[in-house]
């Protein structure tokens, strides 16, 4: 039987993000948690809380779904082994609730069967993984289309939830589609300036030191054109029109009768 404060941290993930150490969410990480949303598009800024949001919402299911599987993808091994160490923190910061099986870097498995798992974004490492009940991707921008392709059966039949993390990589990709029909995701936009752990004038610095293009792109949560581009997306599609009826043949029948 569930323990007061356990029904309620089941109730409410925030809670839980509370008694883990975390009592000053922003706004937008508690809308995530408390919404638990099937399908999930982050499109954040640098070091604003992303990955936190990952893995809290990866442990609140480990401990109140018993045998449920999240995989973590990563472009690397290390950077998905970091979402997992906060995972790992995060457990042990709760007491470890439910005991261990197993706890090391690349994953953590409970005695209730259910289990967190790190793996990079290579096609080799993720063939028969099945019945997953969260996928997420960090950096999300930054992942090959075809290893996107490729993990999405994980969820398939298991009616598992995806959570896409990333600060934007150009107007390519899957993440970047994903961005073009927001209206399907839970989608939620933090630039650093609605961050309050970014400060002014480290804001203001990393501009001054990186440039417009890259801290729009970094900072600023917007989709950049590659730069080996001669023009712009934007300017290419104000100067193309289109026609509204371009069959309309009876235009040009004045000639043919003359």
């Amino acid at each position: 039987m569930l323990l007061s404060t356990d029904a309620a941290m089941l109730l409410d993930p925030v809670l839980m993000a509370k008694r883990a150490g975390f009592p000053n969410l922003d706004d937008w990480q508690k809308d995530v948690l408390r919404e638990m949303p099937r399908r999930l598009l982050l499109n954040c800024s640098r070091q604003v809380g992303k990955s936190l949001v990952a893995a809290l919402l990866a442990v609140h299911q480990a401990i109140y779904e018993p045998g449920s599987l999240a995989v973590v993808v990563a472009v690397a091994q290390r950077q998905a082994m970091e979402t997992v160490r906060t995972c790992h923190d995060i457990y042990v910061a709760l007491g470890r609730p439910v005991p261990a099986e197993s706890e090391n870097k690349l994953s953590l498995e409970l005695e209730n069967k259910s289990r967190i798992l790190s793996i990079p974004s290579t096609e080799a490492t993720i063939r028969g993984l099945s019945k997953v009940r969260l996928l997420v991707l960090d950096e999300a921008s930054r992942i090959p289309d075809a290893l996107y392709g490729a993990v999405l059966p994980f969820i398939a039949i298991s009616n598992g939830r995806l959570a896409l993390l990333s600060s934007p990589d150009g107007r390519r990709g899957f993440f970047f589609d994903a961005y073009q029909h927001r209206e399907e995701w839970f989608y939620k936009e933090i630039p650093a300036t609605a961050c309050s752990r970014w400060k002014a004038a480290d804001l203001a610095e990393m501009r001054r030191k990186t440039g417009e293009y890259f801290f729009a792109q970094e900072m600023e949560c917007a989709f950049n054109d590659a730069t080996t581009g001669a023009f712009r997306s934007d300017d290419i599609d104000a100067a193309v029109q289109e026609e509204k009826n371009p069959w309309n043949l009876t235009t040009y029948a004045h000639s043919w009768n003359k």
